[in-house]
């Protein structure tokens, strides 16, 4: 018997707060609901934290249910103050559709063509409000006091929020009640830093239409890693959504790196996996971490639920191949994927003396150590171990001409790039 989509959530450990927990595991046992979750176009990529929540939606449109995807361009010309400590800079409008065209692109990639789900844009409808019309239909129906209170507001008490972005939870709260008069959408998910905006929505909306009606609202937890620090932070940076900003390569290896103590938990949310086939991972894990099993069943499937089953086998090769070290079987794009990060130097197409590449390029550091590391058998270029001093390196012999992989001794790698 399939669960309730309540209870699967509520295993998968993906629920925080609810308005009416009862009320709305009734309302989806009997009955298939509209739902929706929005993100405002603030950049031209997601990145995995912003993933977090439209898990839900896949697992509510999977379910049977009908999720809608709202790309804020009405409210993300305005800014969301939620989570910050200052004031937003506001984006031109034609830097905000540009970001709504490159997350529409990226929302039909997770969710598919599939007729179940529908994807809007609450500039539609916010952009027809006239301001006196703001005013006496919406303004009139929010107590400053209660909005001060919320904590989305109150946290920036201190430090000041401008009029603008204090509005903010009064168009969050037309969103929701336009979509429920239009399509019937009767639950809004969103963050834990969402839940001010939601519940003021449900107020607003019950003002208007009467306590009766039935809305309900449902945020996720915040994602904490197990040392306690952020998830979806590195070193390097946040990992984005887009192939250009993060590889498929780098974020596959970011699921495949994760913690023994974390990977459960984000088999859970991340997965579409059953209750059984993870039990059996984690048993797995518990009796062999070594062979790290689990993470690489968690890279697989994030990888192809975001980037399709393509990237994820190129992905894959790209681990095999650094692994052994026979690059020579990857083509030129899953080339640069793997050694984006390696230390880049400029060369020109000019066909040269293996010792005179090297030291051109300042791979080496004098004739001396390249002619000593090439009789060695330390220099390794695009997969062929060089050990004549003689040999020459055409850079249009590989990779489209494009650059020249040189590897120097077992580990060190270098991407002399065609300038």
């Amino acid at each position: 018997m399939q669960k309730n989509i309540i209870d699967e959530l509520t295993w998968r450990d993906a629920v925080n707060q609810q308005t009416d927990a009862e009320g709305l595991r009734e309302l989806v046992e009997h009955k298939s609901i509209s739902l929706y979750c929005g993100v405002d176009p603030t950049g031209d990529s997601m990145h995995i934290g912003h993933l977090i929540p439209f898990m839900m939606m896949k697992r509510f449109q999977l379910a049977g249910h009908h999720p809608y995807i709202v790309i804020g361009g009405g409210t993300g010309s305005i800014g969301d103050p939620s989570g910050r400590k200052s004031e937003r800079q506001l984006q031109t409008m034609a830097m905000v559709e540009h970001n709504v065209e490159a997350l529409s692109g990226q929302m039909r990639q997770l969710f598919g063509a599939d007729a179940n789900v529908s994807m809007v844009n609450n500039y539609d409808w916010l952009s027809k409000i006239s301001l006196l019309d703001f005013l006496r239909d919406y303004g009139k129906l929010f107590n400053i006091n209660t909005m001060l209170a919320k904590d989305v507001v109150a946290s920036r008490l201190d430090v000041g929020i401008s009029f603008t972005e204090f509005t903010y939870q009064i168009l969050q709260s037309v969103d929701f009640m336009h979509l429920h008069d239009a399509h019937d959408v009767q639950l809004q998910i969103g963050g834990a830093d969402q839940w001010g905006n939601i519940t003021s929505g449900i107020d607003m909306i019950h003002k208007i239409e009467g306590s009766e009606t039935e809305v309900y609202g449902l945020t996720i937890p915040l994602m904490l890693k197990a040392d306690g620090t952020k998830f979806g932070k590195t070193a390097g940076g946040a990992i984005w959504l887009d192939p250009e900003k993060t590889s498929p390569y780098e974020f596959y290896q970011f699921w495949l790196n994760q913690d023994d103590r974390d990977v459960v938990r984000y088999l859970k949310f991340f997965t579409f996996l059953e209750e059984s086939e993870i039990d059996e991972l984690a048993q797995k894990m518990a009796t062999a971490p070594e062979k790290r099993e689990a993470q690489r069943r968690l890279a697989e499937e994030v990888t192809r639920f975001v980037h399709g089953q393509h990237e994820l086998e190129g992905a894959q090769r790209i681990t095999e191949v650094l692994f052994s070290g026979d690059i020579k079987v990857l083509d030129v794009n899953e080339a640069e994927q793997a050694f984006q990060k390696a230390p880049t130097v400029e060369i020109t197409n000019e066909v040269k003396n293996i010792v005179d590449f090297l030291v051109d390029a300042k791979i080496e550091s004098s004739k001396r150590q390249a002619r000593e590391d090439v009789q060695n058998g330390a220099i390794t270029v695009n997969g062929d171990r060089i050990r004549e001093t003689t040999a020459e390196i055409n850079p249009a012999a590989n990779f489209d001409g494009k650059f020249v992989i040189v590897r120097r001794g077992k580990k060190k790698y270098f991407l002399a790039r065609v300038k």
